[in-house]
C-alpha cells in the first residue's frame, strides 16, 4: 500500500550550503547553540538521508534473509542458535565493527504434537496450540469436562469446587486498537489464568486466543505458573474455535474436551545477544543503542516479530555508516529469548545497564508505518526530541509524549532511568499475525518497511552528534 506521495517525502525546506568544501553539518553543535532554531528546521543532511531511506531494501533484505535461510528461532534452541550465526555473517558482511555474540544460559520449553476435541454432545476437532511452559498431557491426553468463563474476573472469582478436575475455558474479545493498547488489557487469561487454574485445582485450561483476527489458527504467547502454582497443560484456542465453544456451552449440555498439548522443559540451554556497532569519533560519548530481537515463536518465521524490528534498526544504522562516522557510537542489539521472559535484555542489562548511553531505541511491532514518535530525554535535551519530530513530520509522523519511551527488551533500563525514544507503528493488523503460523514474510509492506527505516535513519542523524562524511572519493 502506498500511502507517501512524493511531495510528502520531499515537502521539507533544503538548505544550501555557503561553501562546497562544508561536508560536516554537526547536530551538536546546533543543539548546544542554537536549539530553539533548530527545532524549526532539518539540517539538510538529516533529510536527505532520510529521503534516500525511502529509496533502498537494505531492510527487506535483511528479513527475507533471516526468515528464509533460518525460518522460525525459538528461543534456546539449535534454530535461535542458527540465527545467531546468521547474523553474525549478515552484519559482518554489511561492514559493522565488533561484531560479536553475548552469550547467556537460559531454561528452554519445546512443543510436540498438539490436538484439542469435543467428545461431547456435538464431536469435532478444534484447533489449538500449546501456551508456553505449558505442561505436557503426555502422547495420550486428557479428558476432561469443560467449565467455561466469560472473562478472567468472573473466573477468579469462581470457587474452587467448581473448576477442581475440569478443563478451564476463559473467554474474551480482544479489540482492534492502532497502538496495541488492548493487548495489555486482555492478555490475562493468557498469563495469569493458568496459574489462577492450578491453584484451583483444574485439570488443564484452554482459552480464546489472545488475537485480532478470525482465522484459524491459534495464537501461542509466553506463560509463567507462579506463586506456587503446579504447571497444567495450557492452551491456546484459534478466535473461530473459542466462538464455537461458546456457543457449544450455550446449548447447555455437559461438554467433553479431549485435549493433547506435548512438550517438555529443560535446563541448561544457550542463547546470546548478537552486537555489532557503528564507531563514533568520540569514544567516550554515551552510545546510541538501536536494535529488537532475534528469537521468534516456532509457529511461522517471526517475520513482523521481529525479524523486521532488527531488520528496521540494522538498516537505519547502515544508513548512517554510509553517509560517513557518527560522532557518537551506534550499537546494534539483535536481543536473543526476547519471547520467553526479556533474556536478552535483563543479560544486556545486567552488562552494560550502567554504562552511560545517549538513547535507546526498539522496534518490536511489526513493520507498518510509523505513525508517532514518543522521548523520553529529559528536559534538558528537549530541543533534541523537538528536532525529531520536526525531522519525522514529512513522513506523517506525529509527535506524542516527551516523557515516555517504549521497548520490551529496553523496558526494564527505561525504568532504570536511561533516556529513549519510541517510534510507534500501525498495530491495527499486528495482532491478527501475532504469534501465530501466518507471521510469514508475506504479511510485510516493502513500502511501509521503507518508510520504517527512513524514520529510524531520520532519529539516528538527529542523535548522532553529527555525521562526518568521508573525503571525496571514499565515499561508501
Amino acid at each position: 500500500m502506498r500511502f507517501l506521495s512524493k511531495s510528502g517525502v520531499t515537502c521539507l525546506g533544503r538548505l544550501s550550503y555557503a561553501s562546497p568544501m562544508i561536508k560536516h553539518l554537526s547536530v551538536a553543535f546546533l543543539l548546544a547553540s542554537a536549539a530553539p532554531s533548530f527545532a524549526q528546521t532539518v539540517p539538510l543532511q538529516v533529510a536527505e538521508l532520510r529521503d534516500r531511506a525511502l529509496k533502498d531494501d537494505y531492510a527487506w533484505d535483511i528479513v527475507e534473509g533471516l526468515t528464509t535461510e533460518v525460518g522460525q528461532r525459538m528461543a534456546g534452541t539449535e534454530a535461535e542458535a542458527r540465527g545467531r550465526d546468521w547474523a553474525v555473517r549478515k552484519l559482518k558482511a554489511m561492514g559493522f565493527a565488533n561484531v560479536r555474540v553475548e552469550a547467556f544460559g537460559m531454561p528452554v520449553w519445546t512443543r510436540g504434537p498438539e490436538a484439542a476435541s469435543i467428545l461431547g454432545p456435538y464431536p469435532q476437532k478444534l484447533a489449538i496450540t500449546a501456551l508456553g511452559n505449558s505442561a505436557s498431557t503426555g502422547p495420550q491426553g486428557i479428558t476432561g469436562e469443560i467449565v467455561g468463563f466469560d472473562t478472567l474476573t468472573e473466573f477468579q472469582a469462581a470457587p474452587d469446587e467448581q473448576v477442581r478436575g475440569k478443563i478451564v475455558f476463559v473467554s474474551h474479545s480482544m479489540p482492534r486498537t492502532q497502538d496495541g493498547s488492548s493487548y495489555g488489557a486482555f492478555r490475562g487469561p493468557r498469563s495469569q489464568g493458568p496459574s489462577i487454574a492450578s491453584r484451583k485445582g483444574a485439570l488443564a485450561i484452554v482459552i480464546r486466543s489472545i488475537g485480532t483476527d478470525h482465522h484459524r489458527n491459534p495464537h501461542t504467547g509466553v506463560q509463567y505458573f507462579t506463586d506456587g502454582a503446579r504447571p497444567i497443560p495450557a492452551g491456546a484456542l484459534s478466535v473461530p474455535d473459542a466462538e464455537q465453544l461458546i456457543r457449544i456451552l450455550k446449548r447447555g449440555k455437559p461438554v467433553t474436551m479431549r485435549l493433547t498439548l506435548v512438550s517438555q522443559k529443560s535446563e541448561g540451554a544457550q542463547s546470546g545477544n548478537v552486537i555489532a556497532e557503528v564507531p563514533g569519533r568520540d569514544p567516550r560519548a554515551p552510545v546510541l543503542l538501536v536494535g529488537g530481537h532475534l528469537d521468534s515463536w516456532d509457529l511461522g518465521t517471526g517475520a513482523i516479530d521481529d525479524a523486521s524490528g532488527v531488520a528496521i534498526a540494522t538498516a537505519a544504522a547502515k544508513r548512517i555508516m554510509d553517509a560517513g562516522r557518527p560522532l557518537r557510537t551506534i550499537r546494534i542489539v539483535w536481543f536473543g529469548a526476547e519471547e520467553v521472559g526479556l533474556f536478552g535484555g535483563l543479560d544486556y542489562r545486567a552488562k552494560h545497564g550502567k554504562e552511560p548511553h545517549h538513547a535507546l531505541l526498539e522496534s518490536d511491532f511489526g513493520a507498518d508505518r510509523i505513525w508517532k514518535v514518543n522521548s523520553k530525554l529529559g528536559d534538558a535535551r528537549k530541543a533534541e526530541a523537538e528536532a525529531i519530530g520536526k525531522a519525522l513530520a514529512p513522513l506523517g509522523i506525529v509527535t506524542g509524549s516527551f516523557t515516555e519511551a517504549e521497548g520490551s527488551d529496553i523496558g526494564p533500563m527505561l525504568a532504570d532511568g536511561l533516556p529513549g525514544v519510541g517510534l510507534s507503528q500501525d498495530g491495527t493488523r499486528y495482532f491478527d499475525y501475532h504469534h501465530t503460523p501466518d507471521d510469514t514474510l508475506d504479511k510485510i509492506d516493502p513500502a511501509q518497511l521503507r518508510q520504517n527505516v527512513a524514520a529510524w535513519t531520520a532519529v539516528l542523524a538527529v542523535l548522532s552528534g553529527g555525521i562526518e562524511e568521508p573525503k571525496r572519493g571514499k565515499r561508501r
